[in-house]
């Protein structure tokens, strides 16, 4: 039934300045743009930014967009060095991993996550 998951969309307020966001700050690959829509790929996976939809507070349901990297405390620090302002600093998981949270411009939660997988596959396999 399901294949696989094809996109993550998020509303923004304004396109050009959520592509600059996305494209030279997180350094994605731009896809495509539309009027109201650009897609960036993400390792197979597209996100959608899109400026039609409710910007409203709060924006509960909103999803978490959770980027895998190889080094977290590299990646915060490169971001921070940007101007990215995080939500919360790296942090260890209880399931095998380092986990950092920042905001897009129009508050979308993103999250940077770089998992030790032996340390993760031990604590799933605990459940």
């Amino acid at each position: 039934m399901i294949r696989r998951m094809w996109d993550v969309t998020l509303t923004v307020s304004d396109l050009s300045r959520a592509i600059r966001f996305y494209r030279e700050i997180l350094g994605l690959s731009l896809k495509y743009e539309f009027k109201d829509y650009a897609g960036f790929d993400v390792g197979g996976v597209e996100l959608g930014v899109k400026t039609w939809g409710g910007m409203e507070p709060p924006r509960q349901g909103e999803p978490v967009v959770n980027f895998l990297v190889d080094d977290v405390d590299k990646a915060y620090a490169e971001l921070s060095a940007k101007g990215v302002k995080f939500t919360k600093a790296p942090e260890e998981t209880l399931w095998g991993s380092r986990v950092a949270l920042f905001r897009d411009l129009d508050g979308n939660t993103l999250q940077l996550t770089q998992i030790d997988w032996k340390r993760y596959f031990a604590a799933c396999a605990g459940n």
